[in-house]
């Protein structure tokens, strides 16, 4: 099974894909590039990329792809397995962002938001078609942020490729449609069978749709905050949801480095081991002659 990698561990998959057909080797290709997942507060994010022929794209959208979105669960399934039947036609990659490492990336101390995030896993993803050998000749993508300026980016790092990017591409491009489809059945099938590494005790799968405004998704994170560690590594820690969770909810924490001052018996801060010493100057002739000394107090 082309996913098994994947529900051995959803949490580690990385970036993987189907082997290249030796066509795709040969011939000038459309790749087409969206995601999913990017909205909720449970589970990875998930980056999918197809690619064929450009001559044989009439023969992708005959498979009946469409925005993944637009169809049920059971159907994404069913052409998904008309995807991996195509494996003379056509390939696709992923690239699994799990929850922590989005959140992670989110507060480092260094400004980089989704949108940098999600552009640069995208072009990770051509480049690493590139890479296996993909004739890669046209880039379709579905817009993260203004798509001009996404737009723009790709053409700089891709200066030998023809980049379109545009607002719901996975509508417009059956080789975007095509990529959709594997994203969204990848994170489906991680979401189910996401390995919890938490010694949680009979944990609730029943989380609804996991997106900030589902009263049962904001039900399932109240139930499952632990008050003094948080969350489970399934939650993206950064959203305003979880954050707001855990500041009503979870216990205040007082970190022993903050405001040493108000505090005699405190230890010293951390920074005050790298701060420069004023420099120390011996007193004047006149009062080591006298053995004269200066007192803190009377």
């Amino acid at each position: 099974m082309a996913l098994a990698r994947l529900e051995r561990d959803p949490a580690g998959a990385g970036r993987w894909g189907s082997a290249v057909p030796p066509l795709c080797r040969r011939r000038p290709c459309a790749l087409g590039v969206d995601e999913a997942g990017r909205g909720p507060v449970l589970g990875p994010m998930v980056y999918g990329i197809c690619y064929c022929p450009v001559e044989k794209l009439a023969e992708l959208e005959a498979l009946g792809v469409a925005d993944s979105k637009t169809l049920s669960e059971a159907e994404r399934e069913r052409r998904f397995g008309l995807l991996e039947a195509a494996s003379d036609l056509l390939g696709w990659a992923l690239h699994v962002l799990p929850p922590d490492h989005i959140s992670a990336c989110m507060q480092q101390r260094a400004k980089y938001n989704l949108n940098e995030l999600s552009q640069d896993t995208a072009a990770g993803l051509i480049q690493f078609a590139l890479d296996s050998g993909v004739q890669v000749a046209e880039v379709f993508v579905d817009t993260v942020g203004p798509a001009e300026k996404y737009e723009a980016k790709l053409r700089q790092r891709f200066p030998g490729l023809g980049v379109t990017v545009r607002p719901k591409a996975d509508g417009l491009f059956p080789v975007v449609s095509a990529a959709s489809i594997c994203a969204k059945v990848a994170r489906d099938r991680a979401v189910k069978h996401w390995k919890f590494v938490e010694d949680l005790e009979d944990i609730d799968r029943d989380y609804g749709s996991g997106y900030p405004n589902d009263p049962k998704t904001k039900e399932w994170l109240r139930r499952n905050l632990e008050p003094v560690f948080g969350f489970p590594q399934f939650v993206r820690f950064s959203w305003g949801t979880a954050r707001e969770l855990l500041q009503r909810e979870g216990v205040p924490i007082k970190w022993a480095d903050e405001d040493p001052a108000e505090d005699p018996a405190a230890p010293p801060s951390v920074l005050s081991y790298f701060a420069r010493a004023p420099p120390q100057r011996p007193p004047h002739r006149f009062f080591q002659e006298r053995s004269l000394r200066p007192l803190a107090e009377l």
